[in-house]
């Protein structure tokens, strides 16, 4: 077969359809090679056993670490007689008045298997007891204590071997916090699973941060008003040995500290129960917290969805109500002054009120932080009336819209005065640290 000459190259209709097809086959298998690729790396990041439910979260009554070591014909009579021991412990510890065995076991809603040694006539094990609180609570003369908090978002962080974890792998910290029994604590704890984008947006960087916006947005989409970040470090002295942790309390965005303390355990067999021990401590820091009126959530994060105007908005609105008063005050002055009458003209020449201009100013805004910072520097120069952002660019400039009182040049200089480095342009300014 002979290829018709065309002027702009060969005739692609006189190609064998074959050959078409394979080229367009080829390119599409190619695309979605790249497609399927790229998917494959988003996926990748939140894909993978991360997450770990909450375990238990209902208000029963709840008693841990009640030792048992009990001797029988057998192992289930042995396990069978501890079981009743440790709901008698339980029951003691409580305060719970004598009652039968009967009853008792009536009200027990879940015995918790901490640790357990199983032998052929003896049973060894420390166990956790839940007692139903709507039973238990006629003979114990109470409800349960109503909490106090605000709805707290838990982020759980791990530190070891010079790594540190919050959501991204499952870790044994994460596990203890997700089998705390929270319901008779006056914390509103708000524990996310891990599972899905909560690993990208739950992490150690998040901890550190402090910018409001970036806080705002992810307290939004749980629903909770401010942070806890217990933090565990954890030492393997060698492996298979002694594991010292030390676990630091902190919350909010300026990662406060609380408390900090220490402990060991024997080995990774003993790993659980002091992660155990510790999350009962943590709860306890928090909820002395609370009482101290320490754990109070941080006012800049309000939304004020509730119809309540967030603190450091009502003090702006406040400033700007005293400047114009101010302004009108001295308005009023020099028309009541220009009004009198008067011998003669006044030597002095009567002070114009400053006039309001709108000037646009760029600002290097290398991360978040940078840029809370500049913005809250501008609005205390004195001057300014308002000021608004008009583009956002984190790692770049971003540029603000500000309402000055005065000339250009007096805002440059009051700028300065600030520390910045100004650039002076038509209406408008270049500033930098």
């Amino acid at each position: 077969m002979t290829i018709a000459s065309h002027p702009f190259g060969p005739n692609l209709s006189a190609l064998k359809p074959s050959a078409l097809n394979l080229r367009w086959f080829l390119a599409a298998l190619f695309a979605l090679a790249l497609l399927g690729g790229g998917y494959a790396l988003v996926l990748a990041q939140v894909s993978g056993d991360r997450g770990i439910a909450p375990t238990a979260s209902s208000a029963d009554i709840e008693v841990r670490g009640v030792e048992v070591d009990v001797r029988a014909d057998n192992a289930m009579d042995a396990r069978n007689t501890a079981w009743r021991q440790a709901q008698r412990e339980a029951w003691s510890r409580v305060g719970g008045p004598a009652i039968s065995d009967g009853q008792l076991s009536g009200m027990v809603s879940a015995i918790v298997i901490q640790r357990e040694r199983v032998g052929p006539k003896r049973y060894v094990a420390t166990l956790g007891v839940s007692f139903d609180r709507q039973r238990a609570g006629r003979f114990l003369g109470g409800a349960s204590r109503a909490r106090a908090s605000a709805p707290m978002l838990l982020i759980p962080i791990t530190a070891s071997g010079g790594a540190y974890t919050a959501f991204e792998v499952r870790n044994p910290w994460q596990r203890a916090w997700a089998a705390f029994n929270p319901g008779t604590s006056r914390i509103d704890y708000v524990r996310p699973s891990g599972a899905g984008g909560d690993s990208l947006l739950l992490n150690y960087g998040q901890a550190g941060r402090r910018s409001r916006a970036w806080w705002r947005t992810t307290l939004d989409q749980y629903g909770a008003a401010d942070a806890l970040v217990p933090i565990a470090r954890l030492e393997h002295q060698f492996p298979g040995g002694p594991i010292k942790g030390t676990f630091t309390a902190r919350y909010g965005p300026d990662s406060k500290v609380l408390e900090s303390f220490t402990m060991e355990a024997n080995g990774p067999g003993g790993l659980d129960e002091m992660l155990g021990e510790a999350v009962d401590r943590m709860d306890r820091i928090y909820e002395q917290a609370l009482v101290d009126g320490q754990l109070q959530p941080d006012p800049t994060l309000r939304l004020g969805g509730s119809g309540q105007v967030d603190p450091a908005i009502a003090r702006l609105i406040e400033i700007g109500r005293s400047i114009r008063a101010r302004d009108q005050a001295v308005a009023a002055a020099a028309s009541a002054a220009s009004a009198a009458p008067v011998a003669a003209p006044s030597a002095q020449a009567e002070q114009a009120p400053a006039i309001v201009r709108s000037f646009t100013v760029q600002f290097a805004t290398p991360d978040a932080m940078t840029f809370d910072a500049t913005l809250s520097t501008v609005r205390q120069v004195s001057g300014v009336r308002g000021l608004a952002v008009t583009s956002t660019a984190m790692g770049g400039t971003s540029v603000m819209s500000v309402s000055y009182g005065g000339e250009i040049s007096a805002l440059a200089a009051a700028l300065r005065a600030r520390g910045f480095t100004v650039r002076e342009g038509a209406s408008a300014l270049a500033i930098s640290r």
